[in-house]
């Protein structure tokens, strides 16, 4: 049954390929998203998109007025660092925005909310690999303190408000119309690297493993979220730890380049490894990563050579 949705930041990177996922299921979505990192060009042309941010008070009244069945929760400060030079933007945004939404959702009687978490960030330097659910929450930036701090919010609300959630926590999400400009992503500023003729950094040796996850599977883990997983927190990611001296090679090869790349000092408070188990979310909701390192960086790279 087609299903009124609202998806805060779907005009972002991810956000926006929720939404496509959700039109292309027959589902009546409606974009809220205040531009400051998203596109409207992103937006699917038969979504509705209400330019505004989510810590607005208006926003109880937009939801009020739109009664949504499900509120699917992109919007946040993406970035780590800007989180560390301003943790008070970052816990507006992250922690107040979503607290907002909370209230709002509640008020309109919505039925289901999506919580979009943070594997990457939230479980901080890991104690055992792969990394499950079960792992202790040791945060070492403001995003991750505040990216955890609104999951507990959510369940918080579950247990006082009896509102149905489920948390997605995404490892390192790459893909098209990721942002090759700003402070992550590393595959899409190694891409914009490649094509404007500059050889891209690696920092460290190169030999820190990360989990990278293409976006279209997160897609799919969002559509199962709809019906599924109540009142639970999922992993999403591939359970592979690839070095970053792996991805740049696979990438060069996709990419038919043979460029040596410049080598950075290691990035403060990064971890040597970090890579998720997903094995609750096989289990319980039947999702598993379909695209592999090679063929996700070679529908990555197709796209940014479309678009450069």
């Amino acid at each position: 049954m087609p299903l009124r949705i609202m998806v805060t930041g779907g005009a972002g990177f991810i956000g926006s390929h929720i939404v496509d996922a959700y039109v292309a299921a027959g589902h009546e979505v409606l974009v809220v998203d205040n531009l400051s990192t998203g596109q409207a060009g992103n937006v699917h042309k038969d979504a509705r998109l209400i330019e505004m941010d989510i810590t607005d008070p208006a926003l109880v009244d937009l939801l009020d007025a739109e009664r949504p069945d499900v509120v699917n929760h992109h919007a946040a400060n993406p970035s780590v660092s800007l989180s560390v030079r301003e943790p008070a933007f970052d816990a507006t945004q992250n922690i107040l925005g979503t607290l907002n939404l909370l209230e709002a959702a509640c008020r309109a009687g919505v039925s289901r909310f999506i919580y979009i978490s943070s594997g990457g960030a939230m479980y901080g330097d890991p104690q055992y690999l792969p990394i499950d659910e079960e792992h202790p929450s040791n945060p070492v930036s403001p995003y991750a303190l505040s990216k955890h701090t609104g999951e507990r919010y959510v369940r918080l609300y579950g247990l006082e408000h009896g509102l149905s959630w489920t948390s997605l926590r995404y490892a390192n999400v790459y893909g098209p119309r990721q942002d090759p400009f700003g402070e992550a992503g590393v595959i899409a500023i190694f891409c914009q690297n490649l094509l404007d003729g500059v050889a891209p950094e690696i920092h460290w040796d190169g030999e820190q493993t990360r989990d990278f996850v293409y976006v279209g599977d997160c897609a799919r883990a969002n559509l199962m979220a709809l019906e599924q997983g109540v009142g639970q927190s999922f992993n999403v990611g591939t359970g592979l730890g690839t070095s970053i001296n792996a991805l740049f090679r696979v990438l060069l090869e996709v990419a038919g380049q043979d460029v040596e790349p410049r080598r950075g000092p290691r990035r403060p408070g990064d971890a040597r490894h970090s890579y998720l188990d997903t094995s609750k979310i096989e289990r319980q909701l039947g999702w598993r990563a379909q695209v592999d390192l090679r063929q996700g960086l070679a529908q990555t790279w197709d796209y940014f050579g479309k678009v450069a």
